[in-house]
């Protein structure tokens, strides 16, 4: 077998097989196959596309190219996993994660790192002075079992496969792909051994993919690969145009998601994790439908479960609950102006987002470090009336460049109407082994 023959293959637009799939990822990740070969074969991908099953067995030996984690006879539960495509404001994990555990689901969760204007669940928990992302096995297996919950980076040889094929991608205007997109994100979801995954879809200015009909068809190529794999998988697609919640920036984000396991956060925040866990609950047959599902949800938001798993993780994970609750705090705040009155119509989450990240809220490279004390908090967001004059939102810096040019950053990013505008609903679709639901088109 020849890396020019399975290239010319998929070029013609035929189906390889599993076989051809494996010889010529494993090549690539060895060095017999060179780059330039990898990049022919990713650009013919993307003119002839994977099938579902072609997806799924580059899935699987990007999957196993590096170290795999299985916790299965150590862990004891149903083990869940939640993924976000990525997002401004979008700090669930922290909520949803202490509150499915509340409700008997074991979440053992491995997350990434902020690039660009799309925050890491890694950079806001590193906000809590002496919490550890980076855990040794027995003792990340050790934290699951005694908390239900644990939230550590992943280590450095998962997935070699994507690392290198990524790398390639970015530079050969083959990242859109929705084949080697969710070949890419699911790989690393299914390295772990966790039983049921949900999916957070993104889709709006403020996420990768920028329409609902392109989240839908991720969604499904990915739910596609977990049922082929045997994992219950469910994918929610949900509004990004919009930040989440109404904090932009690390430390604002963790306070927020206190707020919100205090019984007193943002209802958009609330109302995803609610469905996320809703279902998640479903999945592990530890509620016997949705409704029921979501409705233990709110109980452990209501009763204070939640905060009490989250502490206890924070704790269990070197962190200071002294610390959470005086979170690091910017020099100084300085407010936004809205330049018009009327309705709020419409933001733009990228420019939000991107406004947070000059601020130092988020890294243009991945070596760029990160103020966790600085970022954005909206007063005004899609629905909200706004009189001329009246604040938008609060900076919260700690450098005094470019203050000037950021306020007219973040007013950029808010449009007018001058009659009242309902606020969006944040869950657009769903999608899971059976086929999707459009709730848009439904209502």
């Amino acid at each position: 077998m020849r890396a020019v023959d399975v290239i010319q293959k998929k070029r013609n637009g035929e189906e390889l097989s599993t076989e051809e799939i494996e010889f010529f990822i494993r090549g690539y990740v060895s060095g017999e196959v060179p780059d330039y070969q990898a990049a022919a074969f990713l650009m013919a991908c993307c003119f002839k596309p994977l099938s579902a099953r072609e997806t799924a067995d580059l899935t699987e030996v990007m999957r196993t190219s590096g170290d795999t984690i299985d916790f299965s006879g150590e862990i004891s539960g149903y083990t869940v996993d939640k993924h976000s495509t990525g997002g401004v404001g979008d700090k669930t994990t922290l909520v949803l994660g202490p509150l499915v555990a509340a409700c008997g689901c074991v979440v053992a969760k491995m997350s990434g790192r902020g690039l660009g204007h799309t925050g890491g669940t890694l950079d806001k928990l590193e906000s809590i002075e002496g919490f550890q992302t980076e855990l040794p096995r027995d003792e990340f297996v050790s934290i699951v079992n005694e908390v239900g919950v644990a939230v550590c980076g992943q280590t450095g040889n998962i997935v070699p496969a994507d690392k290198k094929l990524y790398a390639l991608r970015d530079v050969t205007a083959t990242v859109e792909d929705t084949a080697l997109i969710a070949a890419s994100i699911m790989s690393k979801k299914l390295a772990i051994s966790n039983q049921g995954i949900i999916l957070d879809v993104k889709t709006g200015k403020g996420a990768f993919m920028k329409t609902k009909e392109d989240a839908i068809h991720l969604a499904k190529r990915m739910v596609e690969i977990g049922s082929l794999m045997q994992k219950d998988v469910v994918g929610l697609v949900t509004e990004m145009s919009i930040p989440l919640g109404r904090a932009v920036g690390n430390a604002l984000e963790v306070q927020e998601a206190l707020d919100t396991l205090r019984g007193d956060g943002p209802q958009d925040l609330v109302d995803l994790c609610a469905e996320l866990g809703g279902r998640l609950l479903q999945m592990a047959k530890i509620s016997p439908d949705l409704e029921a599902g979501k409705a233990k949800i709110l109980e452990a938001l209501e009763n204070g479960d939640g905060l009490v798993v989250f502490e206890k993780m924070v704790k269990a994970q070197g962190g200071s609950i002294d610390s959470l609750y005086n979170l690091p705090k910017a020099k100084g705040v300085m407010e936004v102006p809205a330049n018009s009155n009327g309705w709020i119509k419409a933001m733009d989450a990228l420019e939000i987002g991107n406004a947070a990240m000059r601020l130092g809220a988020g890294r243009e490279t991945k070596d760029d470090p990160v103020d966790h004390a600085v970022g954005i908090v909206l007063h005004k967001k899609v629905g909200d009336k706004v009189e001329k004059g009246e604040s938008l939102a609060t900076l919260h810096y700690n450098k005094d460049q470019e203050l000037a040019s950021i306020v007219e950053q973040v007013q950029k990013a808010y449009f007018y109407a001058s009659e009242e505008v309902p606020s969006p609903p944040v869950i657009l679709a769903e999608v899971n082994s059976q086929g999707s639901t459009d709730f848009e088109q439904e209502a």
